[in-house]
């Protein structure tokens, strides 16, 4: 199964292209499902067709999806309320009511990368076309599966539950109470639905269409994404320009401006695809059609961070990772035990060192043409020796 996960900055009409996108797959004989977060539904606005917390048949081989959040939101706390019962007895707390609760900020993403992996699991759509937040927030969206299995695995690491029989006798012994069994059965379930999230997002299927308008604010959003994306090692499938002006408004009009903007932008671009501005807000199967989206490309291929053999020529290993827009002066690199700390901009991912790699020491690290090389040596006291 493919899955396009479709972002761009705000406004810049990610949610109607995402609907377009769905729409033509799905015309083409794709069984496809598109996925949307938006508390307000712009994407059955979009679609001409009312979306909700069921998934929603709007087309013979599409399929929409708006999960809800404040649902998802009373399910998981009653279920932690459940669990968590004989500790909430003893400190005298009192249990919320289903009615009394309100989703908190962010649980609408959450609940998006839940449906994503339930609708992955599924198998049962060829197409998974996901309408993200404003770039910003769904960069961080997508870094947070990771983030949060390294935070679990930090504060309770798999191995102590082993020691399960133990863990009275511990508890007698040091003094303290011992994390309880609910607690370890809990982590181990949000590291395994972690898991499969991270899953889908790493798949070599897996890939991100950009969504902007041509102009200053959408240049920089645009380079901005580039470089977040590939720290997280997902690729961008294709760059849509949206809402371009017809060559007709610069004909010394008001909007002459506008369309030499539009322009000069595109032609930085270069590989952009162009979608038409049609004078209104699109509604509905004749307008999504009208804007032509792009069908989804197949050739997108998946962001590789190789590491290079370099020891018989110049005693290191190198290891190859892909910045694209990247800034010297804005790169950081911490080495952390087996972890590499790695900031670009303002993006910033804890990545695990590759086997190899562990046995050696940093020897540096060079930035050239958007790629970013770190030179490893092997440690004389860790590397095998050969006779």
């Amino acid at each position: 199964m493919r899955t396009l996960l479709i972002t761009g900055p705000g406004g810049g009409g990610r949610t109607t292209i995402a609907a377009a996108t769905a729409l033509g797959a799905a015309g083409a004989g794709v069984k496809t499902l598109v996925l949307s977060a938006d508390r307000a539904d712009t994407l059955g606005a979009a679609l001409g067709v009312r979306t909700g917390a069921g998934p929603t048949r709007v087309a013979p081989c599409l399929t929409a999806w708006r999960p809800d959040a404040a649902a998802g939101f009373r399910d998981d706390l009653a279920g932690f309320q459940d669990r968590a019962s004989t500790v909430l007895d003893l400190l005298g707390a009192s249990r919320l009511d289903p009615e009394e609760v309100t989703p908190l900020p962010g649980a609408e993403e959450l609940t998006l990368l839940r449906a994503l992996r339930d609708a992955a699991l599924a198998e049962a759509h060829d197409l998974l076309v996901v309408d993200l937040p404003p770039t910003p927030q769904a960069l961080a969206l997508l870094a947070l599966p990771e983030e949060l299995r390294r935070y679990l695995r930090r504060l309770l690491p798999p191995e102590r539950q082993a020691a399960r029989a133990l863990r009275p006798v511990l508890g007698r012994l040091a003094g303290v109470p011992m994390p309880a069994e609910w607690l370890y059965e809990t982590t181990a379930r949000w590291d395994m639905e972690l898991a499969a999230v991270e899953a889908v997002l790493a798949d070599r299927q897996t890939s991100v269409r950009l969504v902007a308008e041509p102009g200053p604010a959408g240049d920089d959003a645009v380079r901005d994404a580039r470089l977040g994306l590939a720290l997280r090692g997902l690729p961008v499938e294709s760059l849509v320009a949206n809402r371009v002006l017809p060559e007709e408004a610069a004909d010394g009009g008001p909007l002459s401006g506008l369309v030499a903007q539009q322009r000069k932008f595109l032609g930085e671009w270069g590989d952009a695809h162009t979608v038409a501005h049609l004078g209104r807000d699109p509604r509905g199967d004749d307008d999504l059609a009208a804007l032509a989206a792009p069908g989804v490309n197949p050739a997108a291929s998946p962001i590789e961070w190789p590491v290079t053999d370099r020891l018989a020529d110049d005693g290191v290993l190198v290891w190859d990772i892909p910045l694209p827009g990247a800034i010297r002066d804005d790169l950081d690199l911490i080495r952390r035990g087996d972890e590499l700390v790695v900031t670009a901009g303002p993006f910033r991912r804890i990545v695990p060192l590759p086997s190899a790699l562990r046995r050696c020491t940093v020897d540096g690290a060079a930035l050239r043409d958007g790629r970013l090389r770190v030179r490893f040596a092997p440690d004389a006291a860790l590397w095998p020796r050969t006779r």
